[in-house]
């Protein structure tokens, strides 16, 4: 489903695709976020995404115009993940809120590895 924002000049649709990309590159920016997670379903398998694949990581669903997005992150060592999730939320509900103008009604985070950075 896309998000629709309706003003006086008509329509404007925003695909899901789009939102988890801007969501996931403002996610790495966070201190603490290594990257996105990829899980295999089959082999239980985690794999840290690449820049240009950061979306694979993200699900976003827009329910009346409200987004929800899931994230599954790779964190780094050492650092405290309540303090890393709660700056990933308000960051990421703040940039999407002002990038597609539609609320941000829920982030859900999956830690699915932790990294030693160098």
């Amino acid at each position: 489903m896309k998000g629709c924002i309706n003003n006086k000049m008509g329509q404007i649709q925003i695909d899901t695709d789009v939102i988890a990309l801007y969501a996931g590159t403002t996610a790495v920016e966070c201190f603490g976020i290594v990257g996105m997670a990829a899980v295999s379903v089959k082999d239980g398998l985690v794999k840290l995404l690449k820049r240009d694949s950061l979306k694979h990581g993200i699900n976003v669903t827009i329910n009346d115009n409200a987004i929800s997005i899931d994230f599954h992150v790779i964190v780094s060592y050492g650092v405290s993940i309540s303090t890393v999730a709660d700056n990933l939320i308000e960051n990421v509900k703040y940039k999407v809120e002002e990038f597609t103008g539609m609320p941000v009604e829920k982030i859900n985070i999956f830690v699915e590895g932790v990294r030693v950075i160098d």
